[in-house]
């Protein structure tokens, strides 16, 4: 089965790191995808930049709306995930719980399906 590791931080949390920080963070972030992949789980991740420079497109009948970020009204954002293959969401869990970024965000697991299910 496939679930996502969606890793949701309060906004701006990065900005606070030092350089050195960052990069250990980052440093520790690819070591856990490196395992992730030895074991055959990861399909993919990948780290999303800030919500500065990302766009919200709604269209509803015939009316498009476009906000572009940042988002102020955001309480929190998608820092990253990662795509998994895992046997069952109990694994997918354990995962969670080892990624280095449950210690400064919170790492939500969520199962992908179809959207009409």
């Amino acid at each position: 089965m496939a679930y996502v590791l969606l890793v949701i931080e309060p906004p701006g949390q990065r900005s606070t790191r030092t350089d050195a920080e960052g990069r250990e963070v980052y440093a520790r972030m690819v070591r856990f995808s490196e395992q992730l992949k030895l074991r055959g789980l990861l399909t993919m991740s990948q780290s999303l930049k800030s919500d500065a420079a990302g766009a919200r497109v709604n269209v509803r009948e015939d009316s498009v709306m476009i906000t572009d970020g940042p988002f102020a009204e955001t309480k929190e954002v998608i820092g990253g995930f990662f795509l998994l293959t895992c046997e069952t969401r109990e694994q997918a869990i354990a995962i969670a719980r080892e990624c280095p970024a449950a210690q400064w965000a919170t790492i939500e697991v969520r199962e992908l399906g179809p959207c009409f299910a």
